[in-house]
């Protein structure tokens, strides 16, 4: 047969100039492309001699050879599959867009057979993607059980290609790439490995080239040519779990972590149904390196039939999981042509939940099995994992159990669940109480927490810079709210005696103009020892959460806070005794200011006037040692 010059179908100068240039982010994906391509077409053999053993001619070393020629500026990537015929060339190759994968998946369908194979292209414009990197490309092919066909397919990708009969001894298809000036560096062995190793380490046929191998001592090497293989094929998410080591997930997870020590736990798990997919998931047993100056990014790789789609897809995984490695492989997602990126889908929506669903329930069997190394886990990620309460607000519950706290009545070291703390609440307790600080040893010593230590109430100190805008997203938890310890009025404050309120009004009525960043002053049972402490209003910042947003370099101001006074403490009675007698004193003012300057430093907050302040507790010595 004399060779043939045909036009391609389609209007396919345009459409080919699109694929070539447009349609894929980066042009190493040809080798992916080529390799699934073959990949696809063992597997059609494969299939098509179940009921049709001799056309495997005997030939069942499947494998599928990359072959750099630097000499001759060419790549081949060769297999032993199915092959093509002369009409099938034209159809399959002369047509864009023409997939032969997806017409045999329709086939295989229409005969609802079980043993259909896993096929991986969808669009029949991967193989274009050669023209990337390649002037030219030949494609020689001969189909299974027919010795004397063998088909040459020439093209430069501009609008015509050639056709014409070539002895091809053996059954499957050589892709010869013409390599452009620019792509040499594609026949660079250490090249070639990694992009199989990215893209085609775990296709199921073994994907191999010739190497140099030396023998012999020094002076009595002997050069060998051996066919190395370059892919792993051990793509342990498709086996079962109990046939999966400890040590084979600790491994592979330092092969996509790049974390030496092993994993808190895997989750190894396959969802069947409307969306079927396989996942192998691993949470981490600390921070991995580098995690905190890192970009935030979550992502989980996806391989479609055990090629790799995209490296971090992050329309799988929410931001506060991002601590979570892993795979996951869907045979149905709808991609777009190029193979790169996902379409909006419900499948996708479903393999999100399924996967957040499976880490939150790891998260806690792990907890409860392993506390010891969950607490490992929580106290270096715990922060991370509760951006979650707000940017989740379906799961936010799972989170909430998940999360662990100091607390007053816990020993210094030890933490508690929620959980724990709404079994222990005493009767009469109808809230959960919080204090935020810089550390939980300066919280124990807080005045704020005197009154609720005195009723027997334990309060959660939290010392996380992410608890003050995380945990008031809680809200609510087994029908108990949240309440900020040094925030908003004290339950039982309004049972403060009248005659108490009148006795002390003109003192406070004095102490407004000296004290004019106080909002405002008003007795409290929220202590029983100290004299004085500030807090927010109910709906206002705290100042724990005013020095958290300046240290973020955000001009923050919660308002003017309120002054609350102790009753029952003798400096207070004392000052309103002096107003009483004598309301034009000058030491009023000054030991109003340094009530104000007192509740100031227990809050953690700066003196605003430090030199001021030193001078009246000098005064105050000076008085006291003169006597």
């Amino acid at each position: 047969m004399s060779a043939e010059t045909l036009e391609f179908k389609a209007e396919l100068k345009q459409l080919l100039h699109l694929i070539t240039h447009s349609l894929y982010s980066d042009r190493e994906i040809f080798l992916r492309e080529l390799i699934s391509n073959a990949s696809d077409a063992i597997n059609k053999v494969k299939f098509d001699s179940l009921d049709h053993d001799e056309t495997l001619e005997g030939n069942k070393d499947w494998k599928i050879k990359i072959t750099p020629n630097a000499e001759a500026k060419t790549l081949t990537i060769s297999d032993n599959g199915i092959g093509m015929g002369r009409d099938q060339v034209i159809d399959l190759l002369g047509t864009v867009a023409k997939s032969g994968t997806k017409a045999f998946v329709d086939a295989v369908k229409a005969k609802n057979d079980p043993n259909s194979p896993g096929l991986i292209g969808q669009f029949g414009v991967g193989f274009y993607s050669a023209f990337m990197v390649a002037d030219t490309v030949t494609v020689q092919t001969r189909p299974a059980g027919t010795p004397a066909d063998g088909i040459r397919w020439v093209s430069d990708g501009q609008g015509q290609y050639t056709i014409e009969q070539a002895d091809k001894p053996a059954r499957g298809t050589d892709v010869v790439l013409h390599l452009k000036d620019d792509a040499q560096d594609f026949l660079n062995p250490y090249k070639l490995r990694s992009l199989v190793k990215k893209f085609s380490d775990f296709i199921e046929h073994p994907v191999v080239m010739d190497t140099d191998e030396e023998e012999g001592e020094r002076d009595e090497k002997k050069t060998t040519v051996v066919e190395e293989t370059l892919n792993n094929r051990k793509a342990i998410w498709l086996r079962q779990p109990r046939e999966v080591k400890d040590d084979e997930y600790a491994e592979f997870y330092k092969v996509l972590s790049n974390d030496d020590a092993p994993p808190a736990k895997s989750l190894h798990f396959t969802i069947e149904g409307k969306s079927e997919f396989k996942a192998l998931l691993f949470i981490p047993s600390k921070k991995p390196f580098s995690f905190d100056w890192d970009e935030p990014k979550a992502g989980l790789r996806l391989y479609v039939q055990r090629v790799l789609i995209m490296e971090r897809c992050e329309e799988l995984l929410p931001l506060y999981l991002r601590f979570v490695k892993g795979v996951v492989d869907s045979a149905d997602l709808p991609l777009n042509v190029s193979r790169e990126i996902l379409q909006q889908n419900p499948h996708l929506d479903t393999i999100r939940k399924n996967v957040v669903r499976n880490v939150l329930q790891g998260l806690e069997a792990l907890k409860n099995t392993q506390p010891e190394k969950y607490r490992a886990f929580y106290d270096d990620l715990g922060p991370i994992l509760k951006e979650g309460l707000s940017r989740d607000w379906e799961n936010k519950d799972k989170i909430a159990d998940l999360l662990l706290f100091a607390s007053v009545n816990t020993e210094a070291g030890k933490v508690k669940t929620l959980a724990e703390y709404v079994e222990a609440m005493p009767e009469g307790q109808v809230e959960i109480y919080y204090l935020a600080g810089d550390n939980a040893a300066q919280l124990r010593n807080s005045p704020y927490l005197e009154a609720y230590r005195a009723k027997g109430f334990d309060v959660l100190l939290l010392t996380d810079p992410i608890d003050e805008f995380a945990v008031p997203a809680v809200r609510e938890y087994k029908g108990k709210k949240l309440q900020a310890a040094d925030k908003g009025e004290l339950k039982g404050d309004e049972g403060i005696a009248d005659d108490a309120k009148a006795k002390f009004a003109p003192l406070f009525a004095s102490l407004k103009s000296v004290l004019p960043d106080v909002g405002d002053i008003r007795l409290t049972k929220r202590l029983t020892t100290s004299a004085a402490c500030l807090v927010a209003d109910a709906g206002a910042m705290t100042a724990h959460m005013e020095r958290l947003m300046q240290r973020f370099g955000e001009d923050a101001t919660g308002g003017k806070r309120v002054l609350e006074l102790n009753p029952d403490n003798a400096a207070v009675e004392a000052l309103r005794t002096l107003h009483e007698t004598s309301p034009t004193d000058p030491r009023i003012a000054a030991y109003a200011l340094l009530l104000y300057d007192q509740a100031a430093i227990a809050e953690g907050s700066k003196v605003p006037d430090a030199a001021g302040f030193a001078k009246r507790i000098n005064d105050l010595i000076l008085a006291d040692a003169g006597k």
